[in-house]
C-alpha cells in the first residue's frame, strides 16, 4: 500500500501489475472497478473520452463499466488523477520535437519527483510515473512544454496499462515497466513546476501554422485540434488570445476552440482555464493592445 494515510487504500504496489495482466481492455476496466478505481471509456486506440462529460462521468460501479465495455469492448481506459482516483502522474513526453527525460531525472535528483509508486512506458517511447494524492490537498494540472513533462492532478486524466494507441501506423500498449520497493511520497506539483518552468517570458512564441493577420476562428480551431502533445496548451492559449485581440467574446471562443482542444486530448478544465487566463490578460491590456509574438505578455497560467 502507498501509504497508511493514503485516502484510496486499494491502490497497492501490485494493483497496476495485476490490472495490466487482464488478457483483454473489458476485463481490465472491471477490475479497476471491483478495485474501487473509478474509469471511464474513450476511443480505442486513441485518448478521446467516450462519455458526454469526459473523465467526469468517471465511475468505480462495475455494472456501470461492464455496460460501457460491452459496447465498446476496445475502448481505452481512462483514469482521472488527483485526490478522488488517489494518483498523480508526471508525464515524460518524448517526440520529434524533443525530449523530457533530462527534465525528469533532474527533478529526480533534486529530490522533487523521487517517490513514485510505478513506471508506465507510454506507446510513444515516454512514461507516465504514478504517485499517491494527498487526502483534501488538490494539485491541478499542468504542462511545461518548454521541458516537455506534464503534470496530471486534479482536472485531468490519463490512459491506463493496458489499454492500446496507435503510433506511426503501429498498435502500441501502455506498459508496466517498474514498480518501486522503496517508500514512496507525494508529489509538490508547485515546486516541480517552479523547477521546470524556464524563466518567465515577455513574449509569447507563435505555434508554427497559425494564420499570420486577421483573426480566423475555424484556422485558430483547425491549429489547436491537430497540435500534437508538447505544444496543446500553448497552441490554445495563443488561440484565445488572438480571438481575445480582434473583439470576440469568451463564449466564442469557447465554442470554437473547446471541441478543438477536447479533440487534441486536453482536459476541459484544463481548457476553460487556458482560454480564461488569455482573456483576463487581453482585459488587462487593454483594447489597444495586440496579443501578438512582439508585445509584452504573460506567461500561461493553468
Amino acid at each position: 500500500m502507498f501509504d497508511p494515510a493514503n485516502p484510496v487504500p486499494h491502490w497497492t504496489s501490485s494493483t497496476v501489475q495485476r490490472v495490466a495482466s487482464e488478457p483483454t481492455l473489458a476485463g481490465a476496466a472491471v477490475r479497476y472497478a471491483n478495485l474501487g478505481i473509478p474509469v471511464f471509456p474513450c476511443v480505442p486506440g486513441g485518448k478521446q473520452p467516450l462519455t458526454p462529460n469526459g473523465f467526469h462521468d468517471a465511475t468505480s460501479s462495475a455494472r456501470v463499466v461492464h455496460g460501457w465495455w460491452r459496447r465498446t469492448p476496445d475502448a481505452n481506459i481512462g483514469l482521472p488523477t488527483g485526490v478522488g482516483s488517489g494518483i498523480l502522474v508526471v508525464d515524460v513526453d518524448i517526440h520529434p520535437g524533443g525530449s523530457g527525460f533530462e527534465a525528469f531525472e533532474q527533478a529526480r535528483a533534486e529530490g522533487l519527483a523521487d517517490g513514485w509508486g510505478w513506471l508506465v512506458r507510454t506507446p510513444s517511447g515516454g512514461i507516465h510515473a504514478y504517485y499517491p494524492a494527498e487526502r483534501d490537498h488538490e494539485q491541478r494540472s499542468w504542462q511545461v512544454p518548454s521541458a516537455h513533462v506534464d503534470f496530471r492532478g486534479d482536472g485531468g486524466y490519463v490512459i491506463a496499462p493496458p489499454s492500446l494507441l496507435e503510433v506511426d501506423g503501429a498498435i502500441r500498449a501502455y506498459d508496466v515497466i517498474a514498480v518501486t520497493t522503496q517508500p514512496v511520497k507525494s508529489l509538490d506539483a508547485v515546486k516541480l513546476r517552479q523547477f521546470l518552468e524556464p524563466p518567465r517570458s515577455r513574449h509569447v512564441a507563435r505555434p508554427t501554422g497559425l494564420p499570420p493577420n486577421g483573426c480566423r476562428p475555424e484556422a485558430l480551431a483547425r491549429v489547436v485540434a491537430l497540435t500534437p502533445e508538447g505544444g496543446r496548451n500553448r497552441a490554445l492559449f495563443w488561440a484565445s488570445c488572438r480571438m481575445a485581440e480582434d473583439g470576440q467574446s469568451r463564449a466564442n471562443a469557447v465554442s470554437y476552440l473547446m471541441p478543438a482542444a477536447q479533440y487534441a486530448g486536453l482536459p476541459d478544465r484544463e481548457i476553460e482555464s487556458t482560454i480564461d487566463s488569455a482573456f483576463r490578460i487581453a482585459s488587462r491590456l487593454g483594447p489597444g493592445s495586440r496579443l501578438g509574438p512582439t508585445q509584452r505578455n504573460e506567461a500561461i497560467q493553468l
